[in-house]
């Protein structure tokens, strides 16, 4: 039997929003992904003492982001462990999870610069089969000083050609927050739940 290629995209998704769609769909075509985990994280090291939505709340609006694509599955490695909740650590669960297939984990190429300053990211890159980097059509990535500090990540890079797409979900709060149209940067469903449960109102109040 042929191993399947299994996508891993992982994000806080607050809110998830049609670029984590958009995204998420190409590099399922470019990399001829199987299927594609969205692991939402519950508690990331990088974001503590920021304020983010209730992980209940955040598990329903991924769940109605993806229910209509066969190729996406919600994943909950990450929320059935305690934290600190380091990408490694998801990644060697996920492989003692899956061990027959192959393991892509999504990012894009800010990330990728900034791999050196990760939890163990020799282990990291251990635990990944392959590493999908989102490239935007504006980005040069030189992977030599990368090379340098991390030998061998270069074979496990495949690149995604990524549009061109300014949607963030920090852009999307202050949208919301600040009483501003948002509707079409979100999948209905996720707007829906928004509205209904009046997320995000006072996001940026002083």
């Amino acid at each position: 039997m042929s191993k399947k290629r299994i996508g891993v995209f992982g994000g806080t998704f607050d809110p998830p929003h049609v670029g984590h769609l958009i995204l998420a769909m190409e590099a399922s075509d470019q990399l001829n992904l199987n299927k594609i985990l969205w692991v939402l994280t519950p508690d990331p090291p990088h974001k503590r003492g920021k304020k983010i939505t209730p992980i209940d709340v955040r598990i329903d609006m991924v769940q109605a982001a993806i229910e209509d694509n066969l190729c996406f599955a919600f994943s909950t490695v990450d929320i059935e462990r305690p934290g600190p909740h380091y990408v490694v650590d998801m990644m060697n669960l996920l492989r003692n999870e899956i061990p027959d297939d192959d393991l892509v984990f999504l990012m894009g190429g800010d990330s990728l610069h900034d791999l050196p300053k990760w939890y163990k990211p020799k282990d990291f890159i251990g635990a990944c089969d392959k590493i999908g980097v989102m490239r935007r059509p504006d980005e040069e990535i030189d992977l030599c000083d990368l090379e340098d500090e991390l030998p061998g990540i270069s074979k496990k890079i495949e690149f995604i050609d990524a549009p061109l797409l300014e949607i963030s979900s920090n852009q999307i709060r202050y949208l919301i927050s600040a009483n501003k149209p948002y509707r079409y940067y979100l999948p209905f469903e996720v707007f829906k739940i928004i509205e209904e449960m009046h997320l995000y109102r006072d996001e940026f109040e002083d």
